[in-house]
């Protein structure tokens, strides 16, 4: 029996382009724990959008397998949520209805009444109180995301999957947007936290918001290492970064990442 909410086991990934046949994961394998805030981390194309597509239940392995609470993962399911990278918001719904639609598909048995209820509650969560009745085109990037995260939040699903959120953001709201992510996962402790698998880039971002980082190699993509993030939470990031510590495993993850590229490219290792 399964100590974790997701388990990936051997999992092997393939996909044809120009009945050509390439292979984006090859026998990935790692857990991830009730309540665990997980980051992925790898080069470009070494198939962390995909691996999340699998854990949507959008693409179906072509090897190994994926189980949530023991079961075997068919198809799309309640439980999860997802936040993409390019906000996903529907154009021709108010913010508010957008949250609304998310709750609905999720949470069939809440009436229309607390949904506008859940809806509102979330907004001002996120800082968008005052802007539910703006369409996304009136709203800026920044604000789409958030209202984007609200959504997710609302649906109250059990995992949470996220594909490079703020990839698209400027610094300051990137800085902005974790935080409050941050803020909203850890909750006031009266309820257990979402379990999070977020892909992601962004070296400091994944090490601020993760309880553990799983470093994926270079195309086809496969763990490297799954390396738990040393620093207690609450983290200061002003404090934080200033550290030894963190500058050392900021390091650790760089050579990680640096090294299997310059191995696969025939280069010398290299030195951080």
């Amino acid at each position: 029996m399964t100590t974790n909410k997701i388990e990936i086991k051997n999992l092997t990934v393939n996909y044809t382009e120009n009945r050509k046949q390439f292979n984006a994961l090859h026998d990935v394998s790692f857990g991830v724990g009730k309540g665990e805030f997980v980051s992925v981390i790898g080069a470009s194309g070494c198939g962390k959008s995909t691996l999340l597509s699998v854990l949507e239940g959008l693409y179906a392995p072509a090897g190994g397998s994926v189980q949530i609470d023991g079961k075997e993962l068919h198809g799309t399911g309640r439980e999860r949520g997802v936040v993409f990278q390019h906000y996903s918001l529907f154009p021709w719904f108010t913010t508010k209805k957008n949250i609304e639609f998310g709750i609905k598909q999720s949470r069939h048995d809440i009436k229309r009444s607390e949904r506008s209820e859940i809806a509102d509650e979330f907004l001002n969560k996120v800082g968008l109180a005052g802007f539910g009745n703006k369409y996304p085109s009136q709203l800026s990037g920044g604000m789409q995301q958030r209202a984007a995260i609200a959504r997710a939040l609302a649906m109250n699903t059990e995992i949470l999957l996220m594909d490079e959120p703020f990839s698209a953001i400027d610094a300051k709201n990137r800085i902005i947007l974790q935080e409050l992510l941050l803020k909203l996962w850890e909750g006031d402790g009266r309820e257990e936290r979402k379990t999070v698998v977020f892909v992601t880039h962004d070296i400091d971002e994944a090490i601020l918001l993760s309880d553990k980082i799983v470093v994926l190699t270079a195309h086809p993509g496969t763990v490297h290492e799954v390396v738990n993030v040393p620093f207690e939470r609450p983290r200061n990031r002003a404090e934080l970064v200033k550290t030894d510590e963190y500058g050392k495993f900021r390091n650790r993850l760089l050579s990680l990442l640096y090294n299997d590229i310059a191995e696969r490219i025939g280069g010398d290792e290299v030195v951080i």
